[in-house]
């Protein structure tokens, strides 16, 4: 193995991250994972040949540690965003400077390769920070690398997802499910999907300097996801669709508790579907067919039924 073929994905240690390391490792690179957390990332070792996957400490604050894990990479992968906090001071550090610092530094480096996760939704008139954050973030990687490919995938869904086993925990608990957003539309993508589109913008240079929009075969309102959890789980429970100036009221109050269930700044996300634009180069301009929750999400929210599961999996058609 060349030690010149080096990828560093920061943000590898997360939930994204780990599919995109296996990708990388498949594809023959030696990958940094940069992470603030190396001791928890150390685990996905296992997912390449011995000494081929090493976690690093980094912060896409910190200029010091960035440049220590790009000196000598080809390709650098960052992964690296927060949804929000209270102050809203976290999307302008990590989404627009982190992501401007590592481009820059990465730049400096001589990568030749740079791909920076952004979020379908992004944009400067975007109802909620986030979304604008993740355009000005955008903006900050182009001005550094402007041959830098830019990935923009819907709600993402896998295995160690923070959505539908998030839905799926609520109605094993609940017995009323609070539904916000209930009409806005969302395509939802499988992890490793678009884990194999950053492994196919890494290994194709033709496709650098463009935007990808990613998202699943099928778009479904809020209302039809927790249906569809429901059903998946063979659970019966009513729903209820949250007025929006209750919906206010709420998060006004869930996001000042630990885990932010649910902010302010997320209901402005959920003012708007979350589908791929028309028009837009995605899936099929790379080659790639995208899973569809039938063919995935059921396999992992089996324990979440009564007994666990144990009952075996049966997906209708």
């Amino acid at each position: 193995m060349s030690e010149q073929k080096i990828a560093t994905v920061f943000g590898g240690g997360g939930f994204v991250g780990r599919y995109v390391v296996q990708q990388l490792a498949e594809a023959g690179y030696r990958v940094r994972i940069a992470c603030r957390r190396p001791d928890k990332a150390a685990v996905l070792r296992v997912l390449g040949n011995v000494g081929q996957i090493a976690p690093f400490y980094a912060s896409v604050l910190d200029d010091a540690s960035v440049a220590c894990v790009v000196e000598g990479a080809s390709v650098v992968v960052n992964l690296a965003a927060v949804l929000g906090d209270a102050s809203g001071q976290g999307l302008e550090a990590v989404n627009v400077q982190g992501a401007g610092r590592v481009a820059r530094l990465s730049a400096q480096a001589g990568v030749s390769t740079f791909v920076q996760m952004s979020a379908l939704g992004a944009s400067h008139t975007a109802p909620s920070a986030y979304g604008r954050s993740r355009a000005a973030g955008e903006d900050a990687v182009r001005a550094a690398i402007p041959q830098a490919s830019i990935i923009r995938p819907s709600v993402i869904f896998g295995p160690e997802d923070q959505f539908f086993n998030m839905f799926a925990m609520l109605a094993r608990y609940l017995p009323v499910l609070p539904v916000y957003g209930a009409r806005t539309r969302l395509q939802p993508v499988y992890v490793g999907d678009v884990a194999q589109v950053v492994a196919r913008l890494v290994e194709d240079p033709s496709l650098a300097g463009r935007e990808w929009a990613l998202g699943g075969p099928a778009i479904l309102t809020m209302k039809q996801i927790y249906q569809w959890v429901l059903h998946t789980t063979q659970r019966s429970r009513p729903l209820f669709e949250v007025p929006p100036a209750l919906a206010r009221i709420q998060a006004a109050i869930f996001e000042r508790l630990p885990g932010h269930i649910l902010t302010r700044d997320q209901l402005l996300m959920l003012s708007q579907d979350n589908i791929v634009p028309a028009g837009q180069p995605g899936f099929a301009e790379l080659g790639v067919t995208p899973q569809s929750i039938d063919a995935v999400v059921p396999f992992y929210l089996t324990r979440y039924r009564a007994g666990g599961g144990r009952s075996g999996i049966r997906v209708e058609k």
